[in-house]
């Protein structure tokens, strides 16, 4: 295990967002969003089993048997926290191991703009945190509910695959339920939540209808929900979510949505001037225009009420990275 924790040390102090550890190839970590190979013995295949049953927690041990992948939360002692996904690829062991800082960040140290705050300060309805893997929508999720956490007296309940960022009560009084350890699964866990007594809800990701179902019936009776979702743009968004439910469905879940979102914000990583990483944010706010598109079923009006609707804090990734380039944050190249 010594040479494990070195190499999560020197991630760390390295500046590394993830490690990568295969089974007779070099180590290698992400800094930057390029990967680099490093100078450690490389892993063997007694190594990495011996880590693998090491790190696992007990109640992943048999799923990792059945499944082949798992994902937890593993801390390293003294050293941090990292979200951990182990698999097999030609029935071997691999590690993908993402580390999250302990501070949870604000607003400002994300480079995230106001009206981020502003929808976490709503008092119901559906936020939704959209990009690709990786573009860092955990960590904006985070410090929305730190957010709240910090300046509401709220009841705030999470429902994560694996717990990412642990919170301390401060105004609010905050219950992290893992899935695997503390809940059996999503739809178990959805199906008992509201019952809780939350204000605010955070799902740790949007995967199915049985989900969304749930977070729509949260926010119809006044919670505010939180969560992430896999698309690459704000319209494509309301897409992704209608393509979860059965063409038969849709319709009715169409309306219902246009009744329980607020937003959707969705997040591109891009280089700094200064060598590091910045998001920049396409938001589509549910205003009375989009509300209608909604309605009427034109969705593909939707990337054009985004552009025009500035006032309203809606932006497109153009106008953002117009914005990041003007505030000389981001090289016009």
């Amino acid at each position: 295990m010594e040479l494990f924790y070195r190499i999560l040390e020197t991630a760390i102090k390295g500046g590394a967002s993830d490690v990568h550890i295969k089974i007779g190839t070099q180590v290698i970590f992400r800094i930057n969003r390029q990967l680099i190979a490093i100078e450690a013995p490389t892993p063997t295949a007694q190594w990495v089993n011996e880590i693998v049953e090491k790190i696992s927690p007990r109640h992943v041990l048999q799923r990792l048997e059945e499944e082949r992948e798992v994902d937890f939360s593993y801390y390293a002692p003294g050293i941090g926290r990292f979200r951990t996904n182990v698999f097999q690829q030609k029935g071997e062991f691999c590690l993908a191991m993402r580390y999250v800082k302990t501070r949870v960040p604000g607003f400002d140290d994300l480079g995230l703009i106001p009206i981020v705050q502003k929808l976490a300060e709503s008092p119901r309805g559906i936020v939704l945190v959209a990009g690709s893997t990786g573009c860092g929508k955990s960590t904006t999720l985070a410090a929305m509910v730190e957010h709240i956490n910090t300046n509401f007296k709220k009841h705030i309940i999470t429902l994560e695959d694996p717990i990412e960022y642990v919170f301390e009560d401060n105004q609010s009084v905050i219950e992290q339920r893992e899935i695997g350890l503390d809940s059996l699964s999503f739809p178990h866990g959805l199906r008992h939540i509201v019952r809780q007594d939350p204000d605010v809800i955070m799902i740790g990701e949007m995967r199915d209808s049985i989900s969304f179902s749930a977070a729509m019936s949260a926010a119809d009776t006044g919670h505010l929900v939180l969560s992430t979702l896999h698309t690459t743009n704000a319209s494509q968004s309301i897409s992704r979510i209608l393509d979860f439910f059965k063409a038969d469905e849709r319709e009715q879940v169409r309306r219902q949505l246009t009744g329980t979102l607020q937003a959707v914000i969705c997040q591109r990583m891009t280089n700094t001037a200064t060598g590091g990483v910045t998001p920049a944010l396409e938001i589509l706010v549910n205003t009375p225009t989009v509300r209608k598109l909604l309605e009427e079923n034109r969705l593909d009006k939707l990337p054009a009420a985004i552009e025009t609707g500035t006032e309203d804090g809606m932006q497109t990734f153009n106008q953002a990275l117009f914005q990041l380039v003007k505030d000389r944050k981001v090289t016009e190249k």
